[in-house]
């Protein structure tokens, strides 16, 4: 038994939709690393029902998991909405967002976030981004002023497999997109930050 073997055997366990999801993803698609897994889904949903969100978005969704942990934590009234750039994928999440109990509040869009976000307003208090790593800075600077004064922005995959530490020997585009936004959001004033070390990294941020 390793660490996470032994930690996933300390914690509430994983709900079987999301065991069966994960088991698939791992069969059927290419990168099933990108699958948030069982820690980081109790950890996303057991955060959502402490900031308590009434409009969450997601910029990234694969092939639903971080959604429904999502959805599994957000109160009676909240949306999730979510964007998923490739459209192979839209038909399967949105069969499995209708087969649960917060399919109606399950929202789905296919595109580039870029472009997409300015179409679905303001007034967001809880913001995943899990997409194009070579984005992440503009997604930031997209978002942030569409985040509520107290929201937060959570980020995935910044400490990139600890290229992050090393940027002159790792200096492809994607791994320099998360050296950029590290730098950008431990610069910025506007809001107070922390790097969790799970999995590949999780920034959590805090609208000030």
């Amino acid at each position: 038994m390793d660490i996470e073997d032994y930690i996933e055997a300390h914690i509430s366990p994983e709900p079987d939709r999301l065991y069966r999801l994960y088991r698939e993803t791992n069969l059927t698609r290419l990168y099933p690393r990108m699958c948030s897994g069982h820690l980081q889904g109790r950890i996303l949903k057991m955060l959502t029902e402490m900031i308590k969100p009434r409009r969450i978005l997601e910029l990234g969704t694969f092939t639903g998991y971080s959604a429904l942990c999502f959805a599994e934590g957000m109160p009676d009234d909240a949306e999730f909405h979510t964007i998923e750039i490739d459209d192979e994928l839209i038909d399967d999440i949105r069969e499995l967002f209708d087969s649960t109990p917060w399919g109606d509040r399950m929202h789905i869009y296919v595109g580039d976030a870029l472009e997409v976000i300015p179409t679905l307003g303001d007034g967001w208090d809880l913001v995943f981004i899990d997409a194009n790593k070579r984005h992440y800075t503009d997604y930031y600077e997209m978002l942030l002023p569409r985040v509520n004064k107290g929201g937060y922005i959570f980020a995935d995959n910044t400490l990139w497999s600890g290229k992050v530490v090393d940027r002159t020997a790792n200096h492809d585009a994607q791994s320099a997109g998360v050296c950029d936004f590290n730098d950008l959001v431990a610069a910025d004033t506007r809001v107070e930050k922390v790097i969790l070390p799970l999995r590949d990294g999780m920034t959590i941020i805090r609208k000030l």
